[in-house]
């Protein structure tokens, strides 16, 4: 889709991943195929560029179930590193590393930070960003001095920081640069109980993709944590204008809530094609004396608080971000509305914490249909969606509730406290061959909020994904005295392949397995030595 709705001319690839490509008319450039590259850059007869002229185009999600292409002109890349250096000073000294995907403009942030200040990047693994500590130790290994991260994944990683011995190497890192999703002040506490204010300096920034990649700056202190409330975002970049606006489009007074407009520097082009959504997105500027200024009506809520900072209150809309990736709820409606069995459908994000956010999917089936299965319903949407668009559960419903206006009624929906409301979201066996394969089901079944987990069951259909992962890896480990990579939990999705899988890491620890209760106390009397780090204790 995206290479068709981009109209890309060309596509550069490799051998290996050229057959993966589907039929386009584009020019392949195989790099394989290239040979030496020429040092006369004359020689590529490559076309001059001008500042105005589209540098990327980043896909987010779209309420009609079509994403839609947002244009980032090459000026505006370039000048949010000129507007934000005086906070930033970076400088070829800087190693900053590669983590997020590219699909994420967090990665353009991370890939020309480094580039334009002629510092080194380093490209984390996929693997390595999944596991927390084997991420701790490329920090330490590469010197890394620049760090972005989504606020829930440094949450794992400060919990591995938190386990890391006395004697580790220290972090070279300068900078910690939150973004992508709200910020939890109070989840820094461990944080700032091992390190210091200035080592690193932590910084929260809010963007957009719309208004390239950051909108606000706010440093971070352990004095935030007694003082300031929830998501503070700071305040604008110098080049960006910066209103919060109510319905009519009125400024808003401190202390009450209204819609982030975004203006200035950074302002996107517009939407690849959509006209529409453009001009619904991208409004004239009553505040600016150019008569062509414009403002990114954002959907985000925020207020102003007395010293001049703003807070984030979340969406206006019913579009949410889950581990950094923006979702349009609509999109996933549309998808399983395609379902020829579906004959309405709503889905919600519900959230047992702030880290632990959840997509359910309630649905009415058309006239004389069966009910289709989760199962049935996951396959339906894996082939339309990416796994974090996926609903962690399905709830058949006689009809959906309405407002008095007609409207759905997202309020009165009932709450799916587990992913086995619908029973087919799970195919419980209780079963199972061993003491290897109950314990990780318990340990699935704590993690996922459910009430039991069967042999064959699937953790990711479950409702499961890559953070609750790296928490089930953490305790399988320490139950199990056995040390693994974190990969093998995503490559053994199901109770009975992971226990397999483990049974065949060593004959040494199939032939040692220790029972629940040893695991359990070994797990006890780690935790107890890990305190006692931490307050300068007795090490046992």
């Amino acid at each position: 889709f995206i290479l068709a709705d981009a109209n890309a001319p060309v596509i550069l690839t490799d051998t290996s991943l050229r057959r993966q490509l589907p039929p386009i008319a584009a020019t392949i450039v195989d790099i394989d195929q290239l040979g030496e590259i020429p040092n006369d850059s004359s020689a590529l007869q490559l076309p001059a560029l001008v500042p105005e002229q589209a540098a990327y185009i980043i896909y987010t999600s779209g309420s009609t179930g079509t994403p839609k292409g947002c244009i980032i002109p090459h000026q505006q890349a370039v000048r949010l590193f000129d507007a934000t250096d005086p906070w930033f000073h970076f400088s070829p000294e800087d190693v900053w590393t590669l983590f997020h995907s590219h699909a994420f403009d967090f990665s353009v942030w991370e890939i020309w930070g480094a580039l334009l200040f002629g510092g080194r990047l380093v490209i984390v693994p996929h693997a390595t960003s999944r596991d927390p500590e084997a991420f701790l130790a490329l920090l330490r290994q590469e010197n890394v001095t620049v760090l972005n991260q989504t606020p829930s994944a440094f949450q794992q990683l400060s919990a591995a920081d938190a386990l890391a011995p006395a004697d580790a190497r220290p972090l070279g890192l300068r900078i910690v640069i939150f973004g992508g999703e709200a910020l939890d002040l109070s989840s820094l506490r461990g944080w700032w109980e091992r390190h210091d204010d200035e080592s690193p300096q932590l910084v929260n920034m809010y963007g957009i993709t719309e208004t390239t990649v950051h909108v606000t700056y706010r440093p971070l202190s352990r004095r935030d944590l007694s003082g300031a409330p929830g998501s503070v975002i700071g305040q604008a970049i110098p080049d960006l204008r910066l209103y919060l606006l109510d319905p009519s489009g009125a400024p808003v007074p401190i202390g009450v809530t209204g819609e982030i407009h975004v203006g200035g520097a950074g302002v996107a082009r517009g939407y690849l094609r959509r006209p529409e959504l453009t001009a619904e997105r991208f409004v004239a500027d009553p505040f600016a004396t150019d008569s062509n200024a414009r403002l990114y009506k954002s959907g985000d809520l925020a207020r102003w608080l007395p010293d001049g900072d703003l807070e984030y209150l979340g969406r206006s809309d019913h579009q949410i971000q889950v581990r950094g990736f923006r979702i349009e709820l609509g999109e996933i409606e549309s998808a399983l509305m395609a379902h020829p069995a579906i004959g309405g459908a709503v889905v919600v994000a519900r959230s047992k914490s702030a880290e632990d956010l959840r997509l359910h999917a309630y649905f009415t089936v058309s006239a004389g249909e069966e009910i289709p299965s989760a199962a049935a319903l996951r396959e339906h949407l894996a082939a339309r969606l990416p796994s974090y668009m996926i609903p962690a559960a399905f709830l058949s419903l006689e009809k959906l509730p309405l407002t008095a206006n007609g409207k759905i009624d997202r309020d009165a929906l009932p709450t799916l406290e587990t992913a086995t409301a619908d029973p087919a979201s799970a195919t419980v066996d209780a079963k199972f061959e061993d003491e290897l394969e109950a314990t990780i089901a318990r340990l699935w079944a704590e993690a996922l909020g459910v009430d039991q987990v069967g042999r064959h069951d699937n953790f990711f259909d479950l409702g499961g994904h890559s953070l609750l992962i790296v928490q089930v890896h953490k305790r399988l480990r320490a139950l199990l005295e056995t040390d693994f990579n974190v990969t093998l939990l995503f490559k053994h999705a199901s109770v009975s392949a992971l226990a397999s899988a483990l049974r065949n890491l060593s004959a040494d620890a199939t032939a040692e397995e220790p029972t629940i209760d040893a695991a359990r106390a070994r797990a006890d009397r780690q935790k107890t030595a890990r305190q006692n780090r931490r307050r300068g204790g007795p090490r046992s």
